[in-house]
């Protein structure tokens, strides 16, 4: 005895053919995309038309895109230097003057990380104080 729900499904498909006939119409023949300003109303799509409506903060309107205004950093925003003494910087753990808990010399470092670390904010301070008329 053949499965009922091979023939049920062959059913609706059956009943579902007259629809997907008439749902095939022309396609809009045009797209238009329209940004309107604060309150203002979206404009009247015409019949034969696809009307898509965005808003614009007023106080945006002259404003770089948010999404553009900070790149992310990543590598290629990088300079070459830089991203060679940070690699130089993560191979050093554990050697000695790495200021790291791991290895056998990492501690040697710790104190001459944090004299040049004072001696930047120093130099920072000095700057800044200079500027003070």
């Amino acid at each position: 005895m053949p499965h009922p729900l091979p023939l049920s499904l062959l059913a609706c498909m059956a009943l579902a053919m007259p629809s997907l006939a008439v749902a095939q119409d022309d396609p809009p023949k045009r797209l238009r995309n329209v940004q309107v300003m604060g309150n203002e109303p979206c404009p009247e799509a015409a019949p034969d038309e696809i009307l898509v409506c965005g808003r614009i903060d007023p106080e945006e309107q002259f404003r770089i895109p948010k999404q553009f205004r900070e790149p992310p950093p990543s590598p290629a925003n990088t300079a070459w230097a830089v991203r060679a003494e940070r690699m130089m910087d993560d191979n050093r753990i554990g050697l000695p003057d790495s200021c790291s808990p791991v290895g056998t010399g990492g501690q040697t470092g710790c104190a001459a990380m944090f004299n040049n670390n004072w001696r930047a904010m120093a130099r920072e301070q000095r700057r800044l104080d200079a500027q003070v008329p």
